[in-house]
């Protein structure tokens, strides 16, 4: 299961995720824009069956589905005993100098042990047009 959020910061601190100013929505002047941070910060819980390393991929997509950004990473997941909650990893995961080649909706998507979900879309909205 992904629970993820564009948002302003979040801290990971004893065990908890701390997330500050989620949004959803981007404006700018004018296309392409680039936007200098963005943080994409989240939540996965593994099965009862994951443990080790645990490789993922996030692609950001324009509104055509092409990947205007990626982020590789892995996370350790350690094997919990049954009858207790199912691990958990926080991922907070900075996007640096991303390019938006245009407005509209743009979906973040997931690659995690080879299976593919779909996780918070961010809007690029043109400001000229308020």
């Amino acid at each position: 299961m992904l629970q993820a959020f564009f948002c302003d910061d979040a801290a990971d601190q004893d065990g908890k995720l701390h997330i500050l100013g989620v949004y959803n929505e981007l404006l700018a002047e004018g296309f392409p824009a680039r936007q200098e941070r963005l943080l994409l910060c989240g939540v996965i819980e593994w099965r009862e069956t994951d443990s080790g390393r645990q490789d993922f991929t996030v692609d950001l997509l324009d509104p055509d589905g092409h990947s205007v950004y990626t982020v590789e990473g892995h996370t350790e997941v350690n094997a919990v005993s049954r009858g207790r909650p199912p691990a958990r990893s926080h991922l907070l995961l900075p996007l640096k100098n991303v390019v938006f080649p245009s407005a509209g909706r743009y979906r973040t998507r997931f690659c995690i042990g080879g299976s593919d979900c779909f996780g918070p879309d961010i809007y690029l909205t043109d400001a000229s047009s308020f």
